[in-house]
């Protein structure tokens, strides 16, 4: 009992005082809390060993984050992308995987490295849009961009967790299988929905009204998250991958809800996330510096993710010049959650150990301080110029 209350006012005291730490030492929050997290780790205030209720709320705080991810993407807008954009983006993502996978194999490194290396995540990028604006070229390249290698990121992860839990064989392939069916089902779903809403639009305004009293919006959001969520465990796929389609399904068909995604977004940030953030920060026990080997581990694995995002940014170089397309490449380079639920995944199952474990964790902190770094340098420096894109 004593143990759970220390948890429970240690996290409200680091929900609370992160953001304005994150301030002084201007970088983002989630870097911050993770640190928070190991230090009050260290300090035992978030108890000795693991904690079920802890474990619990962390896991939702992940899928909740994977849930507002989603709400990034209208499938509508997407479709509608120059094709030209849409070419150059499969060029840098075909590039950034082979470069990955090539690398991996020449350093000798497993297959779990393989997939971590090319790994894509929108979350942090939505927080550059709000400090360089929307609108700015390279960032709604890199949203867009983003939200397709995410997808990409989001199905490898699925298809790792089916290959680490069951090997190559039978269960594998039926796993495969029924991905390729739901994926499938998926895309027949939205364009039946498309087909009824088009025809019945005033489906969509009862089932969320413009005009709400009982927060229809809300309980129709986590109504989709849940039921994707339960769909999920039932076919036996990443629930991760479920709480992202469900954001999809809710910015798609109902857009005209413009404010219910900084609804959702504002309770996931200012409660469920950074309990996730926190937790992971807390598997990150400061004693982990002291063990030889690690910090540089750490730092060839971020070093090899810059690497090859800038080399695959090349890509962009007849929309953008040298200078944006690197920072589109950069903007790419902190995929801390999917990075981080991979690792996870790969220790549990037994397929990395520890060691190697830890220095995943440290080298996502790592990316996020070294881009987000690079890209105010970069950012400062660059005009910013029309690209043809815009012409």
């Amino acid at each position: 009992m004593t143990n759970d209350v220390l948890i429970i006012v240690t996290l409200s005291l680091l929900i609370w005082v992160a953001p304005f730490i994150a301030k002084i030492v201007k970088l983002p929050t989630t870097p911050v809390e993770i640190i928070l997290g190991s230090v009050a780790s260290a300090f035992g205030f978030l108890g000795h060993g693991d904690n079920e209720l802890f474990d619990l709320v962390a896991e939702f705080g992940f899928l909740y984050l994977m849930f507002v991810a989603g709400l990034e993407v209208n499938v509508k807008k997407l479709l509608k992308t120059d094709t030209k954009i849409l070419r150059a983006g499969f060029a840098y993502l075909t590039i950034l995987y082979a470069l990955s996978i090539l690398v991996a194999y020449q350093l000798g490194m497993s297959f779990v490295f393989m997939v971590i290396f090319p790994l894509i995540s929108v979350g942090l990028i939505a927080a550059l849009s709000k400090e360089y604006g929307k609108e700015t070229p390279w960032i709604k390249i890199s949203l867009t961009i983003g939200i397709l290698g995410e997808l990409i990121s989001i199905i490898v992860l699925t298809l790792a967790s089916a290959g680490i839990q069951y090997g190559i064989g039978i269960e594998f392939f039926t796993k495969i299988t029924t991905l390729a069916i739901f994926i499938g089902s998926l895309a027949l779903l939205y364009y039946l929905l498309h087909l009824i809403f088009w025809w019945y639009p005033e489906i969509r305004n009862v089932m969320m009204p413009y005009f709400d009293t009982k927060e229809q919006d809300i309980r129709l959001s986590m109504a989709t998250l849940f039921i994707m969520l339960a769909i999920m465990i039932f076919l036996g796929l990443e629930t991760a991958f479920g709480a992202f389609i469900a954001g999809v399904f809710i910015a798609t068909f109902f857009a005209h809800k413009e404010d219910l995604e900084t609804k959702l977004s504002s309770f996931g940030f200012g409660f469920l996330v950074p309990i996730f953030f926190i937790h992971v920060g807390s598997s990150l026990p400061i004693e982990a510096f002291e063990k030889e080997g690690l910090v540089l581990l750490a730092f060839i694995i971020a070093g090899i993710m810059l690497f090859v995002r800038l080399m695959a940014s090349f890509a962009f170089i007849n929309y953008f010049g040298v200078k944006n397309s690197a920072l589109v490449g950069l903007s790419h380079a902190m995929p801390l959650t999917l990075l981080i639920a991979v690792a996870t995944l790969a220790y549990h199952a037994k397929s990395i150990d520890r060691f190697n474990y830890e220095a995943f964790i440290l080298a996502s902190l790592m990316e996020v301080i070294i881009a987000m770094v690079s890209i105010k340098l970069l950012a400062k420096e660059s005009s910013f110029q029309k690209s043809k894109y815009q012409k």
